[in-house]
């Protein structure tokens, strides 16, 4: 990466900075709830309406809310929604994974605008910065030149530990473990003035489907996201929990027994890379599975069993997750075509019925529904979180 790049010009200030406390609380409740009326706003945050009308004034002063269409009763004047704007911020998510990476641009209800691509062997630092930097300004571009200033921030979504992945050896593996002490935002200041949010990869997945899955009224859930590598997130009281140091949720590092009595992790028994090593002891380039868009039809031989491999050790590990908190449901996700993750759901719950359950309230399990892009999604969250929304840890799901 050269340490002389020029800083893309008029990209990453948004227009007024952090917000405050009460219109962020607006801005919150108008994301969760799509549209609601200024008299349902001033409900539901317990603020008087003449300080709700000011606050909607200076958000919409500030194009990060509209009006929607009239919505007419019987009787009275039609009640008028508000409603985010798409165009009022945008930012940009970056997942870094084993074999890929993708960068993409999210907008203010939580849209994918545009979005970037890579594949490669493994993911070395230059060549990743060098996509983000590439990518950026590729995204940029694409933007009106009035709306690019509205780009608040870069979240990346990154495994933690990421040095300890590779099975390379020499030159290669000593510019792979540079990652151990790679400061993320230091190397995209080089290139970029946008502040720069690092969160792990499946506890970004897990705010991603929190916030814009499907609403099924769980208000506690664990979270398996399987890549590469499988990882996992928790939800608790409507509030993803990332723990003191960010890492909660590190279900992938829970432990199994392996075939021979061994102790290993879920990461060595319920992940893709055994997919992947099974098609390469086949010699099918792996590519396969990383391709845009995901078909895995030609390899369906080898995926059957990696499933019925995979849901025994999912099954397993939903129960023990759940002798620590009852967890109202299990939700699964991943890097893999729907039909595949709908198969891999169905098996879990049939595995589930045939093990121990004693003290146990068994959960439900239930398929997530972002898919592929919910790490990329849920890391381009962070900066929206960090300018705009309250953080759902203040207590927003009561709201």
């Amino acid at each position: 990466m050269d340490g002389n790049a020029v800083k893309e010009p008029g990209i990453g200030v948004n227009q007024r900075g952090i917000r405050d406390y009460n219109e962020r609380l607006t801005l919150s409740i108008l994301q969760k709830h799509k549209a609601v009326s200024a008299a349902d706003l001033a409900r539901r945050t317990g603020l008087s309406k003449p300080t709700v009308s000011t606050i909607m004034r200076k958000l919409e002063a500030d194009g990060l809310i509209m009006r929607g269409a009239p919505l007419r009763g019987k009787v009275g004047k039609p009640s008028i929604p508000l409603e985010l704007n798409p165009n009022g911020a945008f930012s940009i998510g970056m997942k870094v994974g084993r074999r890929s990476a993708d960068l993409l641009l999210l907008d203010l209800t939580g849209q994918v605008r545009e979005q970037l691509y890579t594949t490669y062997e493994y993911p070395m630092p230059e060549e990743v910065f060098e996509f983000l930097r590439r990518g950026i300004k590729t995204l940029s571009e694409l933007l009106p030149s009035d709306q690019r200033s509205r780009i608040c921030g870069i979240g990346i979504g990154t495994p933690f530990e990421l040095w300890r992945w590779h099975d390379l050896s020499g030159p290669s593996a000593e510019r792979f473990r540079q990652w151990k002490d790679i400061d993320y935002p230091e190397q995209v200041a080089e290139f970029s003035d946008l502040p720069v949010y690092v969160v792990n990869d499946s506890t970004a997945a897990c705010h991603a489907e929190h916030l814009f899955g499907p609403a099924r009224g769980f208000r506690d859930f664990a979270y398996f996201y399987i890549g590469s590598f499988v990882g996992g997130g928790v939800t608790l009281n409507g509030t993803v929990y990332e723990g003191n140091q960010g890492n909660a949720g590190a279900l992938g590092s829970m432990r199994t027994t392996g075939a021979l009595g061994e102790s290993q992790q879920l990461i060595d028994t319920a992940s893709l890379h055994m997919l992947e090593a099974r098609l390469v002891e086949a010699g099918i380039d792996p590519q396969v599975l990383w391709q845009n868009p995901n078909d895995w039809s030609s390899v369906h031989r080898y995926v059957e069993p990696w499933i019925g491999a995979t849901a025994q050790e999912l099954a397993k590990a939903s129960l023990s997750i759940c002798s620590v908190i009852d967890f109202e449901a299990i939700l699964i996700d991943g890097a893999f075509p729907d039909d595949v993750r709908n198969e891999l759901v169905e098996r879990v719950r049939r595995y589930l019925v045939n093990q121990d359950t004693r003290g146990l309230i068994t959960p439900v399990i239930e398929a997530g529904s972002i898919g592929k892009n919910a790490r990329g999604i849920g890391a381009a969250i962070s900066p929206m979180f960090s300018q705009y929304l309250l953080n759902t840890n203040a207590g927003l799901s009561s709201i």
